[in-house]
């Protein structure tokens, strides 16, 4: 299938083969995302005959969709060592798009390690930062905060740390609209000495830095829903362990809900009454709708989807990458860096440690 794409759209670059039920939850994810971006256009990269059948399914796909060949794919269980520089897989060739300007982002289900390994290899990381990180936007109980990383880097130095936070008050200026983002560093508890040691030289050099952020020092996980700050800072290996148990609480929650009610024929009854407020919790905690999460701090807007999302969870992720390039978001954070004086930070190690 061969279209031709109009330099007037927003083109992303989509990975068909990436994620447990591929391609047809991608193919459907991007059927929902095309109806609610009619602006959108989209360049697939996957086994054209597995992929072709699908598509054809989806008559509103037919005129925004470019399909190409890619004899290989990434799976679950390959090391990023082992597909980094393998230029036939449907990832690598969707990353690739963007950083030949044919496409603005990518959306991938795939691999998260080989994706931020060939995203990082492809689209080079932001000059002043040492490390990307994954990024997302999460529900609590007076709105959304961002938490950054969430797996891209296990172990993380008080510098990495100090950047990540730098680049979760630009996203949270420009992506939650918050004029002062409230920053804080993910932690066993609040007092000033807890912690592993890079975490607490990580917040002797943001507040004794020049980055002028609005930082509120430590903040625990049980705190996190309350809302008590708008960007949480995090090593890749810490954020992760969060984000699941923070999905996995939610998807408890609602099953126990769900348990309660079928087993009350009081609570059947009062169901007519309850149901707005049901519906609006149950859709105020479902991961789907938050699905999505970027790699901050490369020169382009690469997106990850959950592995095992179903074709609406796909679809918010296409929705969140698209309206990040909308906000011309990676242009942002490189001009915003550039401002800033990160050298000092190694100085504030320096001063930290002896």
């Amino acid at each position: 299938m061969e279209q031709v794409l109009s330099d007037n759209n927003l083109v992303i670059s989509v990975d068909a083969m990436g994620g447990d039920n591929s391609p047809r939850v991608v193919i459907e994810g991007l059927s929902i995302a095309a109806k609610k971006n009619p602006d959108i256009r989209f360049i697939l990269f996957g086994d054209t005959a597995k992929v072709t059948p699908i598509l054809n399914e989806f008559s509103n796909l037919k005129k925004v969709c470019e399909l190409r060949h890619s004899p290989e794919m990434v799976h679950n269980e390959d090391k990023p060592s082992q597909v980094i520089r393998n230029r036939n897989t449907s990832m690598y060739m969707a990353i690739d798009a963007v950083r030949k300007g044919e496409a603005q982002a990518v959306v991938s289900a795939g691999n998260t390690g080989a994706l931020m390994a060939i995203s990082k290899l492809v689209l080079k990381t932001i000059t002043k930062i040492h490390r990307p990180a994954i990024v997302s936007i999460m529900p609590h109980r007076n709105g959304k905060y961002i938490m950054l990383d969430l797996g891209a880097n296990t172990e993380c130095n008080a510098i990495n740390l100090a950047e990540f936070a730098l680049m979760g008050d630009i996203l949270a200026r420009h992506a939650l609209g918050i004029s002062k983002p409230r920053v804080a560093l993910l932690n066993i508890g609040a007092e000033e000495m807890k912690g592993k040691e890079e975490i607490r030289q990580a917040a002797h050099m943001i507040k004794n830095s020049h980055m002028n952020i609005e930082f509120t020092g430590y903040v625990e996980p049980h705190e996190i829903p309350n809302g008590v700050a708008d960007v949480i800072v995090a090593d890749g290996f810490t954020g992760n362990i969060a984000l699941k148990s923070t999905e996995g609480t939610a998807r408890l929650v609602v099953r126990m809900l769900k348990d309660a009610i079928k087993s009350s024929f009081l609570a059947k009854l009062g169901l007519p009454f309850m149901l707005g407020v049901m519906l609006k919790v149950k859709k105020t905690m479902d991961p789907r709708l938050y699905n999505g999460a970027m790699f901050v701090g490369l020169n382009g807007l690469s997106v990850k989807s959950h592995g095992g999302t179903d074709a609406l969870g796909f679809s918010v992720a296409v929705n969140n990458a698209a309206n990040l390039v909308r906000q011309n978001f990676v242009a942002t954070i490189r001009e915003e860096i550039e401002k800033v004086d990160l050298d000092e930070l190694s100085q504030e190690v320096i001063y930290e440690v002896y």
